[in-house]
């Protein structure tokens, strides 16, 4: 087999008319909760990462839940324009992420790896997107199957960089301990 059929091969495929596909949302700001509210109103399925914060007004302070990625909801559609249309004509929706804003599919695996960061309760924090490094997979633990950017300021602090790269923004968690591999 060709190099050239072989680098085909590897390309994650598109998905088709009737598949559903995660698309990133864009938001006006502070409007992902009513975004996501909305859709799913019209019965479409959102992912909208959450972050529970302190936050200290003068009179109080209160635990509130505020978007991971601000301004931006993901959203399970069809990728094609009528399944669109009802989440463009959403109150807040500003346009999908992608080229020319009809929106770029999101590989299921860059989703689910921030879902699995979320519900495992593990520490981290925002990162900033990065664009070179070692792409690796977490091969045992928890966070099994979790693939992301590895990262190391020293070598007893090393983290992984989970990305949603259409929106460029990350999560980075602490790996000490967990065993790596390339991906």
């Amino acid at each position: 087999m060709s190099s050239e059929n072989q680098h085909v091969k590897n390309l994650a495929p598109s998905p088709a008319p009737g598949d559903l596909a995660w698309f990133a949302v864009q938001t006006w700001p502070r409007y992902e909760k009513k975004v996501a509210a909305e859709l799913e109103e019209k019965a479409v399925t959102v992912f909208i990462p959450l972050l529970r914060n302190k936050h200290k007004w003068s009179d109080r302070t209160r635990i509130v839940e505020v978007p991971l990625f601000p301004s931006y909801v993901f959203a399970r559609v069809r990728p094609i324009l009528e399944a669109r249309i009802p989440v463009l004509r959403t109150n807040g929706v500003m346009n999908f992420v992608g080229a020319r804003g009809t929106g770029t599919p999101i590989p299921d695996t860059q989703i689910e790896s921030v879902r699995t960061v979320l519900d495992r309760g593990i520490s981290f924090h925002a990162y900033p997107y990065l664009s070179v490094g070692q792409r690796v997979r977490i091969r045992s633990g928890s966070l099994q199957g979790v693939e992301g950017v590895l990262v190391g300021k020293d070598n007893d602090d090393a983290s992984l960089v989970v990305s949603i790269q259409l929106i460029q923004s990350s999560v980075a968690i602490h790996i000490r301990g967990y065993q790596i591999e390339a991906a």
